[in-house]
């Protein structure tokens, strides 16, 4: 048998103790986790539409040496393989189930974008799941938005969408990726990798989750979530109050903050605020 050197080792402490690229994709849930760090209260990480989890190393940093750290990549984005079936509420589903079968007690759930749609719906499914979640610029109802007296429909088909993304070539899809990303990124140093995420992403996927959760609308159920919430925006909300305050009026925990600078990517684009306002809501009991 091979002599494990002290080296070899210290690897295999290293790793078992602070879960160091700790990627696995379990077929029972839909995505892909790292789990580092240490602490017995957990963080619960929920990446964008069509990004990956490496869009929070910079936030996870800074809690792994206090807190257990979850970050996923959903099924079908950045690379991680896809899966049947993908829907807003059956990853809603996966997540919860993961947190319930892990015995993850009252995390923190930190979602982007779509990731904070799902941090929503979770806190407000299964109220005594989460301890905390904060939503990095993301809305109860995106749709109501453009569209004031929007209603969900029922069983709403999203082929159309996928017979139209699927159809795109490679490079028809990058360039509405290149196009379309800054807009929603201030940071021009982190556009390639973000439309890079996109890129890589399945378009089958791509196209159902974008057509599901423009059909998603939270804007009633929140009222169920009971723990605190807090709930950063970007700058450019600060502009329509009021319609913000409407979506998020029946979440009574909710905290609203609005960045100072910057676009829909917030971690990127006004880092020392977002990071403060992440220190003073996750240290406060």
């Amino acid at each position: 048998m091979k002599k494990i050197t002290i080296f070899e080792q210290m690897l295999i402490v290293v790793f078992m103790f602070f879960g160091i690229a700790a990627h696995t994709q379990d077929n029972s849930y839909t995505f892909e986790v790292q789990k580092s760090g240490q602490g017995n209260q957990s963080i619960i990480f929920i990446p964008g539409f069509a990004c990956s989890g490496d869009v929070w190393n910079e936030t996870r940093s800074a809690y792994e040496s206090n807190f257990t750290c979850y970050t996923l990549t959903m099924a079908g984005f950045a690379n991680v393989k896809p899966q049947p079936d993908a829907s807003f509420v059956n990853w809603e589903l996966s997540i919860a189930k993961f947190i319930m079968d892990n015995k993850i007690e009252k995390p923190i759930i930190v979602g982007h974008s779509m990731g904070g749609g799902l941090a929503l719906s979770i806190a407000a499914d299964y109220p005594d799941l989460a301890g905390k979640i904060i939503v990095v610029d993301a809305l109860p109802c995106m749709s109501a938005m453009m569209n004031p007296s929007f209603k969900s429909v029922a069983d709403n088909d999203c082929s159309p969408m996928i017979d139209q993304i699927g159809a795109m070539t490679d490079d028809q899809f990058y360039q509405m990726q290149k196009m379309t990303m800054p807009q929603l990124i201030a940071d021009t140093s982190k556009l390639k990798l973000v439309v890079n995420w996109s890129v890589q992403s399945d378009r089958k996927t791509f196209a159902t989750m974008y057509c599901d959760f423009l059909n998603t609308d939270l804007r009633d159920k929140i009222a169920t979530i009971k723990c605190p919430a807090l709930i950063l925006l970007e700058t450019n909300f600060a502009f329509m109050k009021s319609a913000i305050e409407e979506q998020y009026k029946n979440l009574k925990t909710a905290k609203l903050q609005y960045a100072g600078k910057g676009l829909h990517f917030i971690m990127y684009d006004d880092t020392d605020w977002y990071m403060s306002q992440l220190d003073n809501f996750i240290t406060t009991n």
